[in-house]
């Protein structure tokens, strides 16, 4: 799956010949700084490319989470319509927040947030991404802002395939938020029985030390067998994490980020219907004056005029984002069968490795504990 990460990276190596255009960045060296609840991860992203309004081919800077939460933020706020890539979730436990395995996680998942951004044909060209790959640190404004979707509003638009598509992200969402808990469970079992199996290893080499010869030197083997199945199985349970809950549990994430969408977009459309209710009560009320021949015709009718241009406005913008979202989910549905079908596969080979590993050590074993048990 590492490999499947790094091929995120967007447009052209910076290798690519000079006419091609690339713009490569990547998140590493993350380094904790502060201690308690002022304690911070920082990371260093490094941004190579040959686009011209970017300062140099190379530029290196530090930044911390709510950097990139600032970041999506700006991105959700002037791109409506468009899938921003997804953010990983913030740690609210302290003893986790701070380990080993999170924080690269958090890295690694911080790394595919902007190389998506990096290399969707829209986003790469905002000014603000450009500003968090470039601009110094103390000129980096850190807002945070948390997008809860309202309860549904009395407008609503009735769109067979609108409606579709969002049962679909619905159903999306629960089906891989029970494919990464089951995930995690695996993943859990495994570490589980990696431990027990630990344990039993030792256990069996001390009741070997009590046997005679033969039954010692078998107890011995099957404690060696059973510690190195334990390494086996903590091995697999790490590949489960990075190969399987970790790419679905970005997915829940991604489709958490579209809901957000389909949020903007019915607001749009709430926005669009007020307007235009709007309009045709300005309407009814202008042909009244002009009927009356009221000397507020003139006001009445540049407060129209100006409320048409505000509603065309508003429709624009909406159809952009109908527009936009009829793209996105196009884009994301292609990715997200490829990313799957990498992460199940990735997982099917690895169980299969593990369970040939696991009958092939025990059944090495049973011809010695046979003998054993013939000659007691």
């Amino acid at each position: 799956m590492e490999q499947q990460r790094s091929t995120s990276e967007s447009s052209q190596s910076p290798r690519s010949p000079p006419s091609q255009r690339y713009l490569s960045v990547s998140v590493s060296d993350p380094v904790k700084l502060g201690n308690g609840v002022q304690g911070y991860i920082s990371y260093r992203v490094i941004t190579k490319t040959n686009f011209p309004e970017y300062q140099g081919s190379e530029k290196i800077v530090i930044r911390r989470y709510s950097d990139f939460v600032w970041l999506r933020d700006r991105l959700f706020d002037k791109y409506n319509g468009i899938f921003v890539p997804p953010l990983p979730e913030k740690s609210a436990v302290e003893k986790f927040r701070f380990s080993a395995e999170f924080i690269e996680i958090r890295r690694q998942a911080l790394d595919v947030f902007v190389n998506r951004i990096a290399s969707h044909n829209e986003l790469q060209q905002s000014e603000d991404f450009r500003t968090f790959l470039q601009a110094d640190e103390e000129d980096v404004q850190s807002k945070v802002s948390d997008v809860v979707l309202g309860k549904e509003k009395p407008l609503e638009e009735s769109n067979p395939e609108y409606e579709k598509l969002k049962h679909y992200v619905f159903e999306l969402e629960n089906h891989l938020t029970e494919a990464q808990k089951h995930a995690y469970y695996l993943l859990k079992r495994h570490r589980e029985l990696g431990q027990s199996l630990s344990g039993i290893g030792k256990a069996a080499k001390l009741l070997g030390a009590c046997e005679g010869q033969a039954l010692g030197k078998a107890f011995d083997e099957l404690g060696a067998k059973s510690e190195t199945l334990s390494i086996k199985l903590q091995k697999e349970a790490h590949q489960l994490l990075m190969n399987l809950e970790e790419p679905v549990k970005d997915y829940v994430r991604a489709v958490q980020s579209i809901k957000v969408t389909i949020g903007e977009r019915a607001n749009a459309f709430r926005h669009q219907c007020e307007l235009a209710e709007t309009m045709k009560l300005k309407e009814i009320n202008l042909d009244k004056l002009m009927l009356t021949r009221s000397d507020r015709v003139g006001e009445a009718e540049q407060e129209y005029k100006e409320l048409k241009a505000e509603s065309e406005e508003v429709t624009r913008r909406f159809e952009t984002i109908v527009r936009r979202m009829n793209e996105e989910i196009v884009r994301f549905q292609e990715q997200k069968t490829q990313d799957m079908r990498i992460a199940f596969h990735e997982f099917a080979k690895g169980q299969a490795r593990l369970a040939k590993s696991i009958a092939d050590a025990w059944r090495s074993l049973l011809p010695k504990l046979e003998v054993c048990s013939d000659t007691s």
